[in-house]
């Protein structure tokens, strides 16, 4: 299933997490990348990506997912291609290419901003996603 068109890139997020939630809508990525789409994965059962991103066994609790030209980025894969793709508009793009353009600046760092994205569930009493089960 090929679930978006050549020139889209989405991102699919945890909408209940304020970081994530921060990240998918301060990213601007090229002009000459696309359309930017972004999915809020609690609100995402039903949609094909969605579907997509399950049947593939990507876990939404451990990481958000970027898909771009058929290709489905998790975790510090996603930060990274969020890096690669980035536009230079903004504080968070510029923040996000010099931070995460390394593939393993973003490994070494993505277990610490997921453990942050834990602790504001938590705090908030929010429940995981459970995407992944």
């Amino acid at each position: 299933m090929k679930p978006q068109k050549e020139n889209e890139v989405w991102v699919v997020y945890d909408g209940d997490c304020p970081v994530c939630r921060l990240v998918s809508y301060s990213l601007r990525i090229r002009k000459e990348v696309g359309k930017l789409n972004v999915l809020n994965a609690r609100e995402g059962a039903g949609h094909p990506l969605y579907e997509e991103i399950l049947a593939r066994g990507l876990d939404l609790d451990e990481g958000m997912v970027l898909v771009y030209g058929g290709m489905f980025y998790h975790g510090a894969d996603a930060l990274n291609m969020m890096a690669i793709l980035g536009g230079n508009v903004g504080w968070f793009n510029r923040f996000n290419a010099i931070m995460f353009r390394s593939p393993t600046m973003a490994r070494v760092c993505y277990p610490v901003l997921r453990a942050g994205r834990n602790f504001l569930l938590w705090i908030n009493g929010v429940q995981k996603i459970h995407s992944g089960q």
